[in-house]
């Protein structure tokens, strides 16, 4: 009883310092707390009437965005658009305008969410009616001119409609791909015309 009793002093010392070392690391480990505002969610800059233009390497026009408002957030380096509008311009192809009542951005604006009445309008041509596609939010792939969603979406071009849940858009060659539960009507070329007498 005891050796027992002597050793018990020497094993509780261990184990207080096996506690205050486990301890030691666990409080060491913390991240470090940053006082300079930019784990906060609030916006470093605001911005009214905003419009930006993105050219090629050859100077050449690519797009425009114009937005009524921008907010900066320095923690997560994103964008708050109050109604962006993203014009493609292009001499050999119709204007097409992207537009929607809200929107986020990455900081170079390369990927652009689009959400609130988002509207696709692609101008019309000598052949071919204003198309518009209509959906409740919209990713944009600015520089490839590429979009996506998984929303329900309506397209009317003249007298012509489909719709479908999900779609794919390249804008340089002229696509939109729905995705699935399809359905439309398709107004004939040859109803368009009239009757020759």
């Amino acid at each position: 009883m005891k050796n027992w009793s002597s050793a018990l002093l020497p094993l509780s010392i261990l184990l207080v310092l096996v506690i205050l070392t486990a301890w030691l690391r666990y409080v060491t480990e913390f991240p470090e707390v940053r006082n300079d505002g930019k784990s906060r969610h609030d916006p470093d800059y605001i911005i009214s009437d905003v419009l930006g233009r993105k050219l090629d390497a050859s100077g050449n026009l690519l797009y425009t965005l114009t937005t009524d408002e921008i907010r900066h957030y320095p923690d997560d380096d994103t964008i708050d658009l109050l109604k962006p509008t993203l014009i493609y311009l292009d001499p050999k192809r119709p204007p097409v305008i992207i537009r929607s009542g809200h929107g986020q951005a990455n900081s170079q604006a390369q990927r652009v969410e689009l959400w609130d009445q988002v509207e696709i309008h692609r101008a019309a041509t000598a052949k071919e009616g204003e198309l518009v596609a209509t959906m409740s939010e919209l990713t944009v792939l600015t520089e490839e001119e590429r979009a996506f969603t998984k929303s329900r979406v309506l397209i009317t071009q003249t007298n012509s409609w489909v719709q479908g849940v999900g779609m794919q858009v390249d804008n340089r060659l002229r696509t939109y791909l729905l995705e699935s539960a399809v359905t439309g009507q398709i107004e004939s070329h040859f109803s368009r015309k009239k009757p020759q007498r």
